[in-house]
Formats: structure tokens, C-alpha cells, sequence
């Protein structure tokens, strides 16, 4: 067995920093590895994303196509993908024998449909390499170590070059919960994202900016609408626009009992994150639930069925596949009475129908975040890190992985290819600085 000779310190448990441990121990035997985690629970988004199958990442096979799926980050993403990107996630799992597929919609899952496949396979890099993983140890302060700058006078804040070689034991100090501290000559920092700005004050201390967080990926509120007493009914696919904004999307849309949800409502929410967080979460959407009319052609569809349907009740024949219950919900609030055929439909009711059907409005007011996949908007300022290296541009042998960087993406295993990606990174340039 290899002698240690220097230390990493993971700061976090989630995917980035367990991705980062394993791949850095593997790379450079020489290095002890300690993974910190301030809760009593590792990997948790990794245990409940995609309802407990863990959306591992997405079969987008082209750059220039996955960054797009990014509200925040694109420019940086183009430039670390062309390192680790999803198909080497996928070889990367495969290896271990861990086998994904390839959903409909693009998600890729593993074949078992659990999320534990990829936390055991995570588990076993961990114990193969001898990492240490410290649980309910929460990080107060990371420092440079003063007697290190005395020894390495080379080292200067924003001046990482060949002296990044000749890291020396004890350059970081790490102040832990109950007066503990540890020492580490590589820092990752891969704790997620923070809700709060103040939450960040430990990076701060270290000279990074940190850009606002805000909620993203979040459902819409809309208290007291009478569409929430149809919770549990979906469409497969609806076009939600934020009135007043170029903000608009398209996807499966899930009507809950606060509001409304889906992926095409969390889609809009991870685009519109600022500017809905600047509006205190207030404004009005319009949905079309027939993303194949407008009005104008839905109103030249209806008048065809007036004469093909027309001995038919309305409330029997929905020419457009929509869940029934929905189907009636328009009807009455339209005012179409369930007797009615289609050959009797008034010209005011029909208007009425086709204006709920293409561009029905909703106030929103407020969100609802999804507590274990809660996910930020925000976190540490990009262009203050290295995209080849992950490395700060402040502080040498500094690294980050992951959502405490300035980086979200929508749904769909965007984040975890990003949390993947940036730990790869992050391990294989401290393998090679360690070296």
C-alpha cells in the first residue's frame, strides 16, 4: 500500500464531492482522502432524485446541445465538458458494473431503478481506496495555513503556476464544530448550494464572490384557484408562459393541490429564477393544454366537430385525449351544460372553451421547493475559477465541484452530469499538482 504523503479534504458528501474523492484517491495512491459531511446522511439528493432511481445523467451526446439545458453557467460548462462529459459518466459507471438506460424523454437511469445501485458503487470506491468519510462534522472556517506563506513565499493570490508543484504538508487549516481542526494540503469544497448569502461567509473569508442564491427548480402556488381540487391530473404536454416576460416552456404538466408542478413548470422556474425572485414570486401564467392549436386553429377544428360530433354530447366526446376530468373542469367553466351536443354549442360558450383550452390564466403566488432536490441559482462566481482545473484563481491548491458553483441546470440529470463532471476535474488536476 502506497505511503501517504499528502492530504485531500472533500468538503461535502453529496455526488461532486464523493465523484472528486474516489477519482483522486484512485488517480494518486499517495494521497489521504477524507470526505467531511455536516449531517448524519450522505449522498441524500443522490438517494431521492427521480423518485429514488437517481437520474444519473442525460443521452445528450453534443456539447453545444447540453449546455443549453443550463440557465446559469453555459460558457464554463463548454469548456469542462470537453473533459469529462456524459459519455464518459456512462463508461465511468459501466466499469464499476453499473449499467444505465436510456428513458424516452432522455433521462438515464440505472437499469435496477434504484438510486442505492449508484450509492453502492460509490461505497465500494470508497472502502477500495481506504477514504475516510467523518459524518456530523460541519465546517467553520477553511484558512491558509500563515507558517505555509512563511515557507512558500512563490504563493500569491491569483498566481497559480509551477509553483503549484511544491505544495508542502499543512497549507490549509480547517475549523470544524466542536473545536475541532485538521489540516489539508488540497481543499474541494462540494458542500452544495446555499439558500441563504450569509450561509457563505466561510468562502467569503477566502476572497471569492459569491453571486446572490436563489430558489430554481420550484413548483407555482396558486392558493385558492379551484384547478387545485384536480390534483393528481396531468398532461403530457402543455406550454406554460410567464405573462409579461419572454419566459415560456413547454412539457408534462402536473396539476397538485397547492398549484401546479411538472416538468415543464420546474423548466420555467430554473430560466425565471431571478427575475420570479425579484417579483416575490407574483404573476400571472397562461397554459395552453393543446400545444398542437392556437385559438385561431382550435376555433377551425371546432367548427368541423360542430358537424362530425354533432348529435354527440360534449361532455362525452373530448376529441383531444385530455384526462376526463379536466375535460369537465373546462366545460363548467365555460358554462357548457353536460347535456349538450356539440351541434348546439353557442358561439359564447365555444369562444370561452377555446380561450381555456389555448390560454387559460393563472395567478401565481409563491412556490413550493422540493426540500431534498432543492437546488440553487447562485453560489461562487465562476469567472474566480479555473474551468481547466476547477482550481481557485485566489487561493492555490483551493478547489470547488459542483452546485456551490455558479451553475443549475432544468430537470432531467443536468445537475449530476455538472456534479460529475467538476469533481472529475477537480480529482484529476489534484492528482497530477500531488504528484
Amino acid at each position: 500500500m502506497a505511503e501517504k504523503t499528502k492530504r485531500l479534504v472533500v468538503i461535502g458528501g453529496g455526488a461532486a464531492g464523493f465523484f472528486c474523492a474516489v477519482n483522486a484517491a484512485r488517480l494518486a495512491p499517495h494521497l489521504e482522502v477524507i470526505i467531511l459531511e455536516k449531517s448524519n446522511k450522505i449522498l441524500s439528493k443522490v438517494k431521492v432524485s427521480g423518485g429514488g432511481r437517481c437520474n444519473v445523467t442525460h443521452a445528450c451526446f453534443e456539447i453545444g446541445d447540453m449546455v443549453r439545458k443550463y440557465p446559469r453557467g453555459t460558457n464554463f460548462l463548454k469548456k469542462t465538458f470537453h473533459q469529462f462529459f456524459t459519455t464518459d459518466t456512462i463508461q465511468w459507471f459501466e466499469e464499476r458494473g453499473v449499467n444505465l438506460k436510456t428513458e424516452a424523454d432522455g433521462r438515464m437511469f440505472p437499469e435496477t431503478d434504484s438510486s442505492q445501485t449508484i450509492i453502492d458503487c460509490l461505497l465500494r470506491e470508497v472502502n477500495k481506496y481506504g477514504i475516510e468519510i467523518r459524518m456530523s462534522s460541519e465546517v467553520k472556517s477553511v484558512e491558509e495555513d500563515p507558517a505555509f506563506r512563511i515557507q512558500n513565499p512563490e504563493f500569491r493570490s491569483g498566481e497559480i503556476g509551477e509553483a503549484s508543484q511544491l505544495l508542502t504538508a499543512n497549507k490549509f487549516i480547517i475549523e470544524l464544530s466542536g473545536e475541532r481542526q485538521l489540516t489539508a494540503d488540497y481543499v474541494c469544497i462540494a458542500c452544495g448550494g446555499y439558500p441563504k448569502t450569509a450561509m457563505f461567509d466561510w468562502l467569503k473569508q477566502l476572497g471569492h464572490t459569491i453571486e446572490e442564491p436563489v430558489p430554481s427548480l420550484f413548483t407555482f402556488n396558486m392558493p385558492g384557484n379551484n384547478i387545485t381540487q384536480l390534483m393528481g391530473v396531468s398532461v403530457p404536454d402543455a406550454q406554460v408562459r410567464i405573462m409579461g416576460s419572454k419566459l415560456n416552456a413547454n412539457g408534462p404538466l402536473l396539476i397538485t393541490h397547492w398549484g401546479m408542478s411538472g416538468p415543464v413548470v420546474l423548466r420555467l422556474s430554473a430560466w425565471g429564477a431571478r427575475e420570479l425572485a425579484a417579483g416575490n414570486y407574483q404573476f400571472t401564467i397562461a397554459v395552453n393544454w393543446l400545444t398542437g392549436y392556437n385559438e385561431n386553429s382550435l376555433r377551425e377544428a371546432m367548427q368541423g366537430w360542430r358537424f362530425e360530433l354533432a348529435t354527440q354530447k360534449i361532455a362525452n366526446r373530448n376529441p383531444f385525449g385530455l384526462p376526463q376530468r379536466l375535460w369537465d373542469y373546462f366545460l363548467l367553466q365555460a358554462g357548457v351544460s353536460e347535456h349538450m351536443r356539440w351541434a348546439d354549442l353557442p358561439a359564447k360558450e365555444q369562444n370561452k372553451l377555446i380561450k381555456y383550452l389555448c390560454a387559460q390564466e393563472f395567478a401565481v403566488s409563491g412556490k413550493t421547493t422540493f426540500k431534498e432536490e432543492f437546488v440553487t441559482a447562485g453560489g461562487i462566481r465562476l469567472s474566480e475559477i479555473d474551468a481547466n482545473t476547477m482550481q481557485s484563481k485566489q487561493v492555490p491548491g483551493l478547489f470547488f465541484a459542483g452546485e456551490i458553483l455558479d451553475v443549475d441546470g432544468i430537470t432531467g440529470g443536468f445537475n449530476f452530469q455538472h456534479a460529475w463532471t467538476s469533481g472529475f476535474i477537480a480529482a484529476a488536476s489534484i492528482a497530477g499538482m500531488s504528484a
